[in-house]
C-alpha cells in the first residue's frame, strides 16, 4: 500500500463541536469506508428522518450514542493513505466522560481538538488542552469547526485561533500547536484546502497529519523493559534443546538492547549480561523500543512478572514514594489517607495517597489550594508505596513514568497519575 509509518491520533473537544462527524468525513473523504459501511449510514440517517447521510454515524457505533446523538466510549478506527496508517481514537466531549478522553489521548502521537467557531474556548476545551500538555502528546492540532456557520470569516477564525493559542501557551504546548478553520460538515480543509477560505494558506488536517512527525518510539536511548512473564518451557512441550530454556518476555519500553550488554533488574539490583535476545524462536542481535522479545541472561537470578530490566550504566534507584500529577477519573472524591493498587508498567502494589497538595484552576491556569479531588479535577498528590518501583519523570519517559490508581474493591480504575520529580508552575 506504500505506507511506511505509523500515526496514532485522538480528536477531542466538547459536545455539538463535530467531533464524530469531522472522523466520519475525514474517513469518508479520504476513501477508507467500505460500500456496505456507507450504506448501514445511509438507512440510520434515512430512519432519522435526514435527507443525506450523518458521516457520525460512522463512528457512534454504540446504539445509546446514536439514540443521544453523543459519543460515550472511545472509538477506535484504522485508515491509511499512500503516505502512512493511523490509528484513530474517536474521544468523548462530554464533562462526564473525560476518563474516556485521558484513555484515548494516552497512546496519541496527536491530539485534533475542535472548538466550534461561534463557541470560541470553552471549559471542556481547556481541560482537553491540559489532559493533552499533561500526557506530553507531542503535536496538537486545533479544528476551528463550522466557519461555514459564520460565512467564512476570516476575523471570527483569528480570534479564536488567538485565544487558543495563548492557553496553548500558559499550558507550555504552544510549539507543537497547529490550528486550522474546517467545516466537518461539508469537507472543507479536512481532506482538501477549501476555496472558501483563501486566507488560509496551511495545510488540509489530512495533509497535516500525514506531515507530522513518526510516533513510532526511537531506537535509540535508555533501555527498559518491564517483565511481563518468564518463559520456562517444560520438558516434550518443545525442541530438546530448549528443554532448559529460560528467558524473560516482554516489550522494550525504551531503547536498545543487545547482546553482551549489562542489565540490572529493579528492584533487587541484581546484575546480568544479555546472552540471547528471542523473537518467536529466532535469535536476534539486538532489539529496540516497540519489539516484544525474549530476553535470556548468563545467570540464573530471581526474576518475575513486574519486575524491569534496565541499562547498568543508568539504572534509576527503586523509590517507595511518589509526588505525581493525578486526573481523577472518580465520583467519590480523593482524600488523604485513601489507599489504592498502584499499577507501572507490568507491576502493581499497594499505596497510600498521603497528601493532596492543590489542583490545577482551568480559567486562570494556575495551581490553586485543595485538600480533596472531585470528579474530572487535575491535581498534585503523594503516594507512599508498599513496595518500591523503578519509575522515572513522566517527562523523561511516558512509559516508566505513568501509573494507575485502581480501587481494590471494585478494580475501578480512579486515577491517572504522570510522576513528576519536580515542578516549576507548568504541566510539561
Amino acid at each position: 500500500m506504500g505506507t511506511t509509518t505509523l500515526l496514532r491520533l485522538a480528536t477531542a473537544g466538547s459536545v455539538d463541536d463535530g467531533k464524530s462527524t469531522l472522523v466520519g468525513r475525514l474517513l469518508h473523504d479520504s476513501k477508507n469506508v467500505l460500500v456496505d459501511q456507507f450504506a448501514a449510514v445511509e438507512r440510520a440517517s434515512a430512519d432519522r428522518g435526514l435527507d443525506g447521510a450523518d458521516l457520525a454515524l460512522l463512528t457512534d457505533g454504540l446504539r445509546a450514542e446514536r439514540e443521544q446523538g453523543i459519543t460515550i466510549d472511545v472509538a477506535y478506527r484504522y485508515f491509511a493513505t499512500a503516505e502512512r496508517s493511523f490509528i484513530l481514537a474517536d474521544c468523548p466531549g462530554h464533562v462526564q466522560y473525560t476518563r474516556n478522553t485521558v484513555t484515548g489521548a494516552s497512546t496519541a502521537d496527536v491530539v485534533v481538538l475542535l472548538v466550534d467557531v461561534r463557541h470560541g474556548v470553552l471549559e471542556q476545551t481547556r481541560r482537553h488542552l491540559a489532559v493533552a500538555a499533561l500526557l506530553h502528546v507531542p503535536h496538537v492540532i486545533v479544528a476551528v469547526n463550522k466557519v461555514d456557520l459564520v460565512d467564512w470569516d476570516e476575523a471570527t477564525y483569528r480570534s479564536v485561533e488567538a485565544d487558543v493559542q495563548a492557553l496553548a501557551a500558559g499550558l507550555g504546548i504552544a510549539q507543537g500547536l497547529h490550528t486550522i478553520p474546517v467545516s466537518a460538515l461539508l469537507g472543507d480543509n479536512i481532506v482538501d484546502r477549501s476555496t472558501n477560505t483563501p486566507w488560509y494558506d496551511g495545510p488540509a488536517l489530512l495533509e497535516l497529519l500525514e506531515q507530522l512527525p513518526s510516533g513510532e518510539p526511537a531506537p535509540t536511548g535508555t533501555f527498559r523493559f518491564p517483565v511481563q512473564t518468564v518463559i520456562r518451557p517444560q520438558s516434550g512441550a518443545v525442541d530438546p534443546q530448549h528443554v532448559e530454556y529460560r528467558g524473560y518476555a516482554g516489550q522494550v519500553a525504551a531503547g536498545t538492547i543487545a547482546v553482551g550488554d549489562a542489565v540490572t533488574v529493579l528492584p533487587s539490583g541484581r546484575t546480568s549480561t544479555v546472552v540471547g535476545i528471542d523473537l518467536a524462536w529466532t535469535e536476534l542481535d539486538s532489539a529496540h523500543a516497540g519489539q516484544s522479545v525474549t530476553v535470556r541472561l548468563a545467570d540464573d537470578i530471581d526474576i518475575a512478572r513486574g519486575d524491569v530490566l534496565v541499562s547498568s550504566h543508568d539504572a534509576p534507584q527503586p523509590v517507595r514514594e511518589i509526588e505525581a500529577v493525578v486526573t481523577w477519573l472518580s465520583d467519590r472524591p480523593l482524600t488523604p489517607g485513601a489507599r489504592y493498587d498502584v499499577k507501572h508498567l507490568t507491576t502493581t502494589v499497594k499505596g497510600i495517597v498521603s497528601e493532596v497538595n492543590g489542583r490545577l484552576d482551568l480559567h486562570e491556569l494556575a495551581p490553586a489550594p485543595a485538600t480533596s479531588l472531585e470528579l474530572n479535577d487535575i491535581g498534585r498528590v503523594r503516594i507512599k508505596l508498599a513496595a518500591p518501583l523503578a519509575t522515572e519523570d513522566y517527562a523523561t519517559s511516558r512509559r516508566t513514568g505513568a501509573f494507575l490508581l485502581i480501587d481494590a474493591h471494585d478494580g475501578a480504575t480512579v486515577a491517572a497519575g504522570m510522576i513528576r520529580d519536580r515542578f516549576d508552575g507548568t504541566l510539561r
